[in-house]
This record gives structure tokens, C-alpha cells and sequence, in this order.
């Protein structure tokens, strides 16, 4: 019983997070992504003083990996938490639209 009960409330949750932002957010996103990430991931997000957000450089990275790094940065380096900024479904949103960019 208790393990049905955790898979309920994994796939609830699952269910809950998986919501998209809509159009106008989405725009939004790209524009964060390509302004405030480009200023260290480079204009072109191919690297500079942070790492490449390429696809090909991001399809062995695991999607919580990535998601985590952006929600909570990475102390040491200039990577900032975006936590106050994007929720964990723009977040997972992001991860998807790099993995998925040519």
C-alpha cells in the first residue's frame, strides 16, 4: 500500500509540474535566455565564461542536473540561483527548449 501511495503522489506531482508557460512567457524565456544567459554562455551560447548550452554539448547531461543548476546556481562559480526568477516548470521548459535546439 505505501508504495502505491508513492507512486500516486510521484506521477500527481509529475502531472502538476509538467504544465508548459504559455506563448507570451515562453517569448519572455527566450528573451532571458539569449540576453541574461548569453551574457556569460556567450550571444551564440556556445561557451564563454560559462559552459557551452549547445545541445549537443547538453544531451548527456541528466534534465534535473541542469534543472537544479539553474534554480540554485553553483557556489564557486558565477553561475547565480535563478530560483526567484523562474519556476521549476520555466525552468524544465528551458532544459527542453536547449536539449531540443538545433
Amino acid at each position: 500500500m505505501r508504495f502505491s501511495l508513492l507512486c500516486l503522489i510521484s506521477f500527481c506531482s509529475f502531472a502538476v509540474m509538467a504544465e508548459a508557460p504559455n506563448q507570451g512567457r515562453q517569448s519572455e524565456l527566450k528573451n532571458l535566455l539569449k540576453h541574461d544567459c548569453g551574457s556569460c554562455h556567450g550571444l551564440t551560447l556556445k561557451g564563454g565564461l560559462g559552459p557551452s548550452l549547445l545541445a549537443a554539448d547538453l544531451h548527456n547531461k541528466p534534465d534535473n542536473f541542469l534543472i537544479d543548476t539553474i534554480q540554485n546556481g553553483r557556489k564557486g562559480t558565477a553561475m547565480p540561483p535563478w530560483k526567484p526568477f523562474l519556476t521549476i516548470d520555466e525552468t524544465r521548459w528551458l532544459v527542453q527548449h536547449l536539449k531540443n535546439r538545433s
